[in-house]
């Protein structure tokens, strides 16, 4: 899911994806809105017409009652609530069944037909706001299968405003489309690792030390298992079906990165009763040129406590949280630049001078 405020260019990086892939020919794509009964419906290659297709009578054919091989639909959704709803509990928590779910899963929709889906695989690309986040995921929904399944991936606004942006270029646009053509065509069947990176996937295994932040303890349980696909995905890019130390070195320093924005990525989301306001008011010293005073702070949230003690709680406690500083005539925001590691198994090398920058 990325992460970001309005303006961010989520949407954008989203459709662009998406984009390329129908041009692949890839056509199983979720609709922009759905219900949770008409998605599996969907994910069962059910339209719900009561004749069967020819391409159904053939794999029936082939395979024997029911579809052959796995059934799959990808999610892209720019914005994630316009999809899912806010708070669909039910919806999130059945998404969450289906990240890693093996065999035949069965359901019965209300129409009260019964649905059976072989393998069933599906792939969520989304973006989202913290308050949006908010909206969709309720506070409760912590520690829930779904949110550990997530990997949030914030991003900031860069500052270059481009007025008429240029055509994606052609050429590029084709070089792409036969990469991921090849990409099909080659990366196929039992992915398998070498010796050397066998050893550091169990080195980073043991070795993990977890998101400080208690809201992810959650995601450390399955964080190896993101490790493994992004290690599929970085070997699959390279036209391989081995992965080489490469593959996890490169895999690790992606999710890395991805966890050092996380608890970002979140806002004050889960933590108290004034979580919004303190988000904001981080959100405020973030996006101004230096010290932002007491006063200005109180002009722009005013309308949103009851009294100007509230205001000084709240940020008392963000200092104390070690997530803004007091400085004489007012606050700025604590911000870490990504610093190098010792580790061999993480090269921030890999990322550009902009991703390394003002990561919480």
């Amino acid at each position: 899911m990325l992460m970001g405020d309005a303006g961010t260019r989520k949407s954008t990086a989203i459709k662009i994806a998406s984009s390329l892939l129908r041009k692949a020919g890839y056509t199983t794509i979720a609709a922009e809105r759905t219900t949770k009964e008409k998605f599996l419906l969907d994910l069962a290659g059910d339209a719900g017409d009561t004749e069967e297709s020819a391409e159904s009578i053939l794999e029936a054919n082939l395979w024997g009652e029911g579809k052959g091989g796995s059934n799959e639909l990808f999610i892209a959704a720019d914005e994630f609530n316009t999809f899912i709803g806010n708070g669909n509990i039910e919806f999130l928590s059945m998404l969450g069944v289906l990240w890693d779910y093996e065999g035949v899963f069965s359901n019965r929709v209300k129409n009260s037909k019964s649905i059976e889906i072989v393998d069933p695989t599906v792939s969520i690309l989304s973006g989202n706001t913290p308050t949006g986040f908010s909206l969709a995921f309720p506070t409760e929904s912590i520690g829930q299968g779904i949110f550990s399944r997530i990997v949030l991936v914030h991003g900031e606004k860069t500052g270059h405003k481009i007025t008429f942006p240029s055509a994606p270029d052609q050429e590029a646009t084709a070089r792409l489309i036969g990469l991921l053509h090849e990409i099909k065509t080659i990366s196929t069947g039992l992915a398998t690792l070498s010796p050397e990176a066998k050893e550091a996937l169990d080195s980073i295994y043991k070795g993990w030390r977890g998101i400080a932040d208690v809201r992810f303890d959650s995601y450390s349980n399955r964080r190896f298992t993101h490790l493994l696909k992004l290690c599929l995905i970085c070997s699959a890019s390279s036209m391989r079906n081995t992965i080489e130390l490469a593959d996890v070195v490169y895999a690790n320093t992606i999710l890395t990165h991805a966890e050092h924005t996380m608890p970002k990525a979140l806002g004050e989301f889960g933590k108290s009763k004034n979580s919004d306001i303190a988000h904001k008011i981080i959100h405020i010293l973030e996006h101004s040129d230096g010290i932002v005073a007491k006063k200005h702070i109180w002009k722009q949230i005013h309308n949103d406590l009851d009294n100007l003690n509230m205001m000084g709680d709240i940020l008392n406690n963000l200092v104390l949280a070690d997530k803004i500083l007091s400085v004489p005539g007012g606050y700025l925001p604590k911000r870490k630049v990504l610093e190098e590691t010792s580790s061999d198994l993480v090269d921030f090398s890999l990322l550009t001078e902009e991703e390394r920058k003002y990561i919480p």
